[in-house]
C-alpha cells in the first residue's frame, strides 16, 4: 500500500477542522434559538397576566381592592386554588406591582401631597409598574430555582385516546 500524500493528510485535517466548527456553531444556533423562544414565551406570559390584571385593577374602587383582585387574577392564572406559606410569600411579593398598576390605571389614586410638602416630592409621578415588576421578578429569581414565569407554562398531559 502506498502512503497518502501528506497535502492529503493537510486536506483531511482541515475538513475534520470544518465539520467541527460547523457542528459547534449548529449547537450555539440552536442554544440561542431556545434562549429566544424562552424569552419570547415568557414576554408573551408577563404580557397576558399583566394585561389580565390591568383589567381587573382598572376598575377597583380603591387600592386595596385592587391588590386583592389582581391577587385572585393571580392565583388564578397559576391555579392556586389553595393557600401556602410559599405561595402567601409569592403574593405578598407581587402586591407592590399591582399598587403600582393602580397607582397609574386610576386617576388621582396617589394621596395628595400635604399642604406642607413643597419640591420635589409634591406632585410625584405614579410609580413605575415595569420597574415594580422587574424587581419582584428579580427577587423571584434569587429566591427559587427557576424564573417566575415558568409557573405560568401549561403542560398538557398526554390522554390515550379511546374509541368507545
Amino acid at each position: 500500500m502506498i502512503a497518502a500524500p501528506s497535502f492529503l493528510d493537510d486536506l483531511q485535517r482541515a475538513a475534520d477542522g470544518q465539520a467541527a466548527a460547523e457542528e459547534a456553531f449548529r449547537r450555539e444556533i440552536a442554544a440561542r434559538t431556545k434562549a429566544l423562544e424562552n424569552e419570547r414565551a415568557f414576554a408573551f406570559r408577563r404580557l397576558n397576566l399583566m394585561r389580565a390584571i390591568a383589567e381587573v385593577v382598572a376598575g377597583a374602587e380603591d387600592e386595596a381592592i385592587a391588590v386583592a383582585a389582581a391577587t385572585a387574577v393571580l392565583r388564578a392564572k397559576l391555579g392556586w386554588g389553595t393557600d401556602s406559606e410559599a405561595r402567601d410569600v409569592v403574593i405578598s411579593q407581587f402586591a407592590p406591582v399591582a399598587v403600582a398598576m393602580f397607582a397609574n390605571l386610576t386617576p388621582g389614586s396617589l394621596s395628595p401631597a400635604p399642604p406642607e410638602t413643597t419640591g420635589a416630592s409634591a406632585g410625584k409621578p405614579p410609580p413605575d409598574v415595569i420597574a415594580t415588576l422587574t424587581a419582584f421578578e428579580r427577587w423571584y429569581a434569587e429566591t427559587h430555582p427557576g424564573p417566575f414565569w415558568v409557573l405560568l407554562e401549561n403542560y398538557m398531559t398526554e390522554t390515550p385516546v379511546v374509541d368507545f
